[in-house]
């Protein structure tokens, strides 16, 4: 094919999709809106950049439905996406928390210069996820104690910090 029936090719196309677009954007967002999507825009030109292929193909035949069941899928890989994200980092160790690797390091020695009960303690209620009485009751100490070995830690910690 010749330069010139590539860019006819091309610019039919793209005529296409400005037609599609104009016909069916307004009706896909107002969907899109009924449905609680809130990034309704970002939606709408992804949706267009997926069915750009089929519409190049002239594979396109109901388009309203193909435009609403690719949205709908966008919305729902972002969700998904979301949701892993979210437990990815739930589950991530306070190490990986921290923004970079140097906060990661001194956040580390800042602990391990904790007397060894503060430290335990501290690491239990701050890493571990346990509750004062969950962490009184497995090294058997009272609440008070785990309480006053806490705010030791969190005093010390907040000492170093400072200097």
């Amino acid at each position: 094919m010749s330069d010139q029936g590539t860019a006819r090719l091309s610019a039919s196309h793209s005529l296409g999709m400005a037609k599609l677009y104009r016909q069916h954007a307004g009706w896909l967002a107002g969907r899109l809106r009924r449905l609680g999507v809130t990034a309704v825009d970002d939606v709408i030109q992804e949706t267009y950049l997926r069915i750009a292929p089929y519409q190049a193909r002239g594979e396109v035949r109901h388009p309203k439905s193909l435009l609403l069941r690719i949205a709908t899928n966008l919305v729902s890989e972002e969700g998904r996406r979301s949701q892993q994200q979210r437990r990815h980092v739930s589950s991530t160790t306070p190490w990986t928390d921290a923004a970079t690797q140097v906060e990661a390091v001194l956040l580390k020695q800042l602990i391990l210069q904790l007397p060894q009960p503060e430290r335990d303690i501290f690491m239990l209620s701050r890493f571990g996820g346990l509750t004062n009485e969950q962490i009184a009751g497995r090294l058997e100490v009272s609440v008070k104690t785990v309480e006053r070995r806490i705010t030791r830690a969190l005093k010390q910690v907040d000492a170093q910090l400072r200097r």
